[in-house]
C-alpha cells in the first residue's frame, strides 16, 4: 500500500547561514515528490547530496528572511540497498550520543551472557519499560548515558540508549530517522538498527508505531548524522515543525518479538 509523507518547516534567517535539510525519503524508495524550500515566498536554489545508506541531503543558502519548506511524498516499493563491507565494524565504535565506552559497564551487568535476538529483545524491553517518554524532557546535547541516569527522554533518547548497549555488548547498531504512519503525536521518529543474521533489524524502545509501516529517511551513528534540520553557518530561529505519515488501508500490527527489516 502507499504511503504518504509531508512535512512543514519555518524559520528566520538572521545572519547568512548555509542549512542542510534531511526531510526527504530515502533514496531506496519508488516515490512522487515535491520539494520547496523559500525565502520570503521566493524560491530558493537547492542542491541534493547523497550521503550513505541511501540518505538524501538537501542544502540552501539564504540571506536574512522567512524560509519555508514545504516537502511531500508518495512512496510506494522499495528496493533495499546492500550493506558495506565496513559497516559492522563502523557501527561498534562508541559515538557522540551513543557513548558505549562509558556506559559498558551497567551493559555487562545488566546484559551479560545474552547474545543475538535474546540479546536485542532484552535490551529493547529494558530501555522501554526503565525510562519515560516527556516531551521536552531532554536536551539536544544529551547521549545515553544521561538518558540512562536520568530516566526520561523522547524517540531519540530512547534509541541512543538502545544503541549504547548494544554496540557495548558487541553487535553493530546504528540511528534511522524515519516518517511513522501512526506515532501519536505526529514527528519525525527515530528508531535503532542493529545487526543481526546479516541484515539490520529495526528495534524501537517506545513502541509507538509499528516497524513494518516506517519509512526511512537518514541513517547514521545517532542523531549527529540524522539530524532533520542542521545550520552549518550563519543564524537561524527555528519557529515550526509540522510532520504527517498516513499509510493505505489499516496499519498493521507490530509483534514486538518479531524482527522487522526497514528498505
Amino acid at each position: 500500500m502507499p504511503t504518504d509523507v509531508t512535512a512543514t518547516l519555518s524559520c528566520n534567517v538572521t545572519a547568512d547561514a548555509e542549512i542542510v535539510f534531511s526531510v526527504a525519503v530515502a533514496e531506496q524508495y519508488d516515490r512522487d515528490e515535491q520539494l520547496a524550500i523559500t525565502l520570503d515566498g521566493a524560491p530558493l536554489t537547492v542542491t541534493e547530496v547523497a550521503d550513505r545508506h541511501g540518505t538524501r541531503l538537501h542544502v540552501v543558502r539564504a540571506t536574512e528572511g522567512k524560509l519555508r519548506l514545504d516537502y511531500r511524498a508518495r512512496v510506494t516499493e522499495a528496493t533495499p540497498l546492500s550493506p558495506a563491507a565496513s559497516e559492522r565494524l563502523e557501527y561498534l565504535r562508541p559515538s557522540r550520543y551513543a557513548e558505549s565506552d562509558r556506559i559498558f559497564p551497567a551493559a555487562a551487568d545488566l546484559f551479560a551472557d545474552l547474545e543475538g535476538e535474546t540479546l536485542l529483545d532484552a535490551v529493547t524491553e529494558w530501555v522501554g519499560a526503565r525510562t519515560a517518554y516527556v516531551s521536552g524532557s531532554s536536551r539536544h546535547t544529551d547521549g545515553a548515558v544521561d538518558t540512562y541516569l536520568n530516566r526520561r527522554g523522547v524517540c531519540r533518547d530512547f534509541a541512543h540508549l538502545v544503541i549504547a548497549f548494544l554496540r557495548a555488548r558487541s553487535v553493530p547498531a546504528r540511528l534511522a530517522s524515519v516518517y511513522a504512519p501512526g506515532l501519536s503525536p505526529m514527528d519525525f521518529h527515530a528508531v535503532a538498527e542493529a545487526w543481526l543474521e546479516d541484515r539490520w533489524q529495526v528495534l524501537d524502545a517506545t513502541a509507538m508505531a509499528p516497524r513494518q509501516a516506517m519509512v526511512r529517511i537518514a541513517t547514521g551513528r545517532d542523531a549527529a548524522d540524522t539530524a532533520f534540520m542542521t545550520v552549518q553557518s550563519g543564524q537561524v530561529q527555528f519557529e515550526d515543525l509540522q510532520v504527517g505519515a498516513v499509510t493505505g488501508g489499516d496499519l498493521p500490527t507490530d509483534d514486538l518479538d518479531a524482527l522487522v527489516v526497514l528498505p
